[in-house]
C-alpha cells in the first residue's frame, strides 16, 4: 500500500460554490444539506482524490450509491466532462441530487432511485463504489464487485474508497462514526462488513485486474483507502 495521505481537499471557494446548489429555495428553509456539503468537500479528500484519477479519461462514470450526487459536482468543477450517471436507493437524497444539479445546469449528468440490493442498471465504462462497500454483507459486497468489474470497458478504472478491515484505531473509528451516522439516520444502513484488503486484491487479480491501494486519510480520522482497479 502507498504510504502517504497528503491528498488534497477541494478548496474553501469550490466547495461553497458546490454547496450553494443546495440551499433551501426560502432562506428560512432547511439549510443541513448546504452546510453538510461545504464542510464535507472541504475536509474530505475523496472527491480530489477521485477526479485525479479520471482527469484523462472519457469512459462513462457509473457511481453506485451517490448519495447527493457531489462526485458529478466536483468533476465538472475541475473540468473533466465524461458522460455521469448516480445511483442510489435513498429516494430523497437522488430528489436532492437532482435539483442541486438542475440549479448548477450540470451537461451529461443524471441521477435515479435505484436499490442496488435488487438491481444494478445495465453500463458499460467506468465505475465508482464510493463509501458502499462496508455497508454490505459478504455475500452482496461479493455480487456488486463482481458485477462492478463485468461493467468495465477497456481502458476504464474501477474506484472504490472504502475503510479497510486492517486493525488499526482509524478502522475503529471509522467503524464507530458509521454506526453514529446510522443511529441519526442520516444514512439508511450501517456497517456490515469492512472489506480484508488481501481478499480485495485476489479479488481483482482474479480477474485480471491490477490494483493501486492509497490512503485518503486527509484531515480526518477514519481509515479511508483509495483503490483504482483496471485491466493489466
Amino acid at each position: 500500500m502507498a504510504a502517504s495521505s497528503a491528498t488534497p481537499c477541494l478548496t474553501r471557494p469550490e466547495a461553497t460554490a458546490i454547496a450553494q446548489a443546495f440551499l433551501p429555495p426560502s432562506r428560512f428553509g432547511n439549510r443541513y444539506n448546504y452546510y453538510y456539503v461545504r464542510s464535507k468537500l472541504a475536509s474530505d479528500p475523496l472527491y480530489d482524490g477521485i477526479c485525479a484519477m479520471l482527469q484523462h479519461s472519457r469512459a462513462p462514470l457509473l457511481d453506485l450509491g451517490c448519495g447527493l450526487g457531489l462526485l458529478a459536482h466536483a468533476l465538472r468543477q475541475k473540468g473533466i466532462a465524461l458522460p455521469y450517471r448516480g445511483v442510489d436507493n435513498d429516494a430523497g437524497k437522488i430528489a436532492s441530487a437532482r435539483q442541486a444539479a438542475g440549479r448548477r445546469a450540470l451537461d451529461a449528468v443524471e441521477f435515479a432511485h435505484i436499490d442496488l440490493a435488487t438491481q444494478l442498471p445495465d453500463h458499460c465504462g467506468s465505475v465508482a463504489l464510493l463509501d458502499v462497500l462496508q455497508f454490505l454483507p459478504p455475500v452482496a459486497q461479493s455480487r456488486l464487485l463482481d458485477a462492478a468489474i463485468g461493467m468495465l470497458a477497456p481502458g476504464a478504472v474501477l474506484l472504490l474508497r472504502t475503510g479497510l478491515d486492517d486493525g488499526s484505531w482509524r478502522a475503529r473509528t471509522t467503524r464507530a462514526v458509521d454506526r453514529f451516522s446510522r443511529w441519526t439516520r442520516w444514512m439508511n444502513a450501517g456497517p456490515r462488513r469492512y472489506p480484508d484488503p488481501d481478499d480485495l486484491r485476489a479479488r481483482f487479480a482474479a480477474a485480471g485486474l491490477s490494483a493501486e491501494f492509497s490512503p485518503l486519510f486527509g484531515r480526518t480520522p477514519f481509515n479511508n483507502w483509495r483503490i483504482v482497479a483496471k485491466h493489466a
